[in-house]
């Protein structure tokens, strides 16, 4: 088994892609973008569409791609990235968190489109997106989360409860109970989309330079700054009237930064192909992404060459919002996500397990993405997805770009624009909370199981659950 590499997505490329220079010297521009990962890519691509004459600089410390845009899952979803409450809390109130909802499932199509349009073969198929319940304890929750739905006004169109055997009809997971359907969304090859989107930046005119870290960002009339914003890295600095942060899980590697965004960690394991006999038992015909209802979830994709890619948290995060080192894994991690899909897949049993990989995603303290611009001080920032950023992230590239340019627009009214979250906790307090929120979901996840052993009691042992995973749910802020 491939233990890191980055992820199995770029090794299916034939590994990482050829690099590009680094900055050759320091460098004006109008647009100065530090982080080549989607959101980065994506403002690049809509700015020089509106504006052909902008000159647009990226500066990526490894590689387009490298990170969480080239490891995730492969979920084009339009999913909220935060909580309806906080965002109401704005001045749009449910109004805005409806348009923000109602733009993310139109991002979808636009994912679609983009890659249509320049030609990326990344393997986009809008199959919808679908959440099982295996437990009772997971069906209560499928259940409430319909409610929750429901009172927010969400329709059939947008999301809709699928019995025990439609739930098999699409896909045949054992033990499924439920599940539910929601058609915005869509399987991608998360790298094919990166190195796609980045050609295509470069093709309408941005300039990408990798293996050019950052080691600082400066606001306009700041410190050694003068009129223009800095991106200040080994090679000189690039001066730019606008300088954007899009480095989503590296942004506490940033002077200023190390408690703006938690690196946390997610892993995954791709089988090998399995054969067509399986697939006949499986399903997934629809090529839907698939999750569960666990606290500690999991979340999958078909690939378009007949694998199961499967992942979960496994080592939530590391000391001092450390990241890991090419993408390795624990083997205990890989071990435990293969479980899961032999759990869950009877079919896929004997499959070998391929390649094991991780990354890191931008989590803010109370779990709610932002797109900002402070146009005075010529700095913005998006990021915070909270591991649903694939279309998110497209969303934010063009809010960005509104932004950076003055135009007001419907993106720019949408409630995350300006939204902050407080810092996180410093360590160890940090590293402490994150572990310790996670032993307890895990704890529940083991507790609610239909399979628990012990001598409590089942409804006790449910109710104690569904204790703990509410307690973890006040104490963390997750929206669930």
């Amino acid at each position: 088994m491939r233990n890191g590499e980055i992820s199995y997505w770029w090794q299916a490329r034939g590994g990482f892609p050829p690099r590009r220079p680094s900055l050759p010297r320091p460098e004006e521009a109008d647009v100065c973008i530090v982080g080549a990962g989607y959101t980065g890519l994506w403002t690049a691509y809509y700015l020089k569409g509106m504006r052909p004459d902008l000159r647009v600089v990226v500066l990526e410390a490894a590689f387009a791609g490298y990170g969480a845009s080239g490891r995730n899952g492969g979920w084009v979803t339009s999913e909220l990235p935060g909580s309806r409450a906080r965002y109401a809390r704005g001045p749009r109130g449910a109004e805005g968190v409806r348009a923000l909802e109602a733009a993310l499932r139109s991002t979808v199509d636009e994912v679609g489109r983009v890659c249509a349009a320049e030609a990326i073969a990344a393997d986009f198929v809008k199959g919808g997106r679908l959440t099982v319940a295996t437990s009772p304890a997971q069906l209560a929750r499928l259940r409430a989360g319909l409610a929750h739905d429901r009172e927010w006004g969400d329709g059939e169109d947008v999301v809709t409860f699928l019995t025990r055997q439609e739930m098999r009809e699409r896909i045949n997971v054992a033990g499924a109970l439920a599940g539910v359907f929601a058609p915005d969304s869509a399987r991608v090859q998360p790298a094919a989309l990166a190195a796609g989107l980045a050609a295509a930046a470069e093709r309408r005119g941005a300039d990408i330079y990798e293996a050019t870290p950052v080691t600082a960002i400066l606001p306009a009339a700041g410190p050694g700054s003068g009129d223009a914003a800095v991106a200040r890295t080994p090679f000189g600095d690039v001066r730019a009237k606008s300088v954007l942060r899009c480095t989503e899980g590296y942004t506490a590697a940033l002077p200023g930064s190390r408690r703006a965004l938690l690196p946390m960690n997610s892993s995954m394991v791709v089988t090998e192909p399995l054969p067509d006999s399986a697939w006949k038992e499986i399903g997934w015909g629809g090529f839907e992404t698939l999750s569960d209802q666990a606290r500690a979830y999991m979340y999958a994709q078909r690939t378009a060459d007949g694998r199961i890619a499967l992942g979960g948290r496994g080592v939530p995060y590391r000391f001092g919002s450390a990241t890991d080192h090419f993408g390795e894994t624990s083997p205990e991690t890989a071990a435990a996500l293969a479980q899961i899909v032999r759990r869950m897949f009877p079919a896929a049993e004997s499959a070998r397990i391929e390649h094991a990989w991780c990354g890191v995603l931008g989590v803010p303290r109370d779990w709610c993405a932002t797109v900002t611009y402070d146009a005075a001080a010529g700095v913005g920032w998006a990021g915070g997805y909270t591991g649903v950023g694939v279309a998110a992230s497209n969303l934010a590239g063009r809010t960005l770009a509104d932004l950076v340019l003055g135009v007001s627009s419907d993106l720019t009214s949408l409630p995350w624009v300006g939204h902050r979250s407080r810092p996180w906790e410093p360590e160890p307090a940090r590293w402490a909370g994150v572990h310790g929120l996670y032993a307890v979901y895990r704890l529940a996840d083991r507790l609610e199981a239909p399979a628990a052993g012990g001598t409590m009691a089942g409804p006790a042992r449910l109710a104690l659950g569904e204790a703990l995973g509410r307690a973890g749910d006040a104490i963390s802020g997750i929206p669930h």
